[in-house]
């Protein structure tokens, strides 16, 4: 009986601390994306970093950094893509 409890325990205790350590994941990556540079943009700019929430603040930093803004999107990864953080 006592190895059934101990057991139990122990399963319950990994799945907690598994729970926790992929929940933080999820939260510090949760808000960021990419807004998309239009033509006009500087310097061939493709797409603009924001972190966290959509804002008129990451807005302006985008548009000062010379991006024209047309929407957002997530952030690409391709080498052809010229992805620009003013943060």
């Amino acid at each position: 009986m006592r190895k059934i409890i101990a057991f139990s325990f122990l399963l319950v205790l990994g799945i907690v601390m598994l729970s926790l350590s992929l929940g933080s994941v999820d939260v510090v990556y949760a808000g960021d994306g990419c807004y998309m540079c239009g033509s006009g943009s500087k310097d061939n700019i493709k797409q603009c970093r924001y972190h966290g929430s959509d804002t008129y603040a990451q807005r302006k930093k985008c548009k000062s950094a010379g991006c024209n803004i047309t929407g957002t999107t997530s952030c690409s990864s391709a080498a052809n893509v010229k992805v620009i953080d003013p943060n």
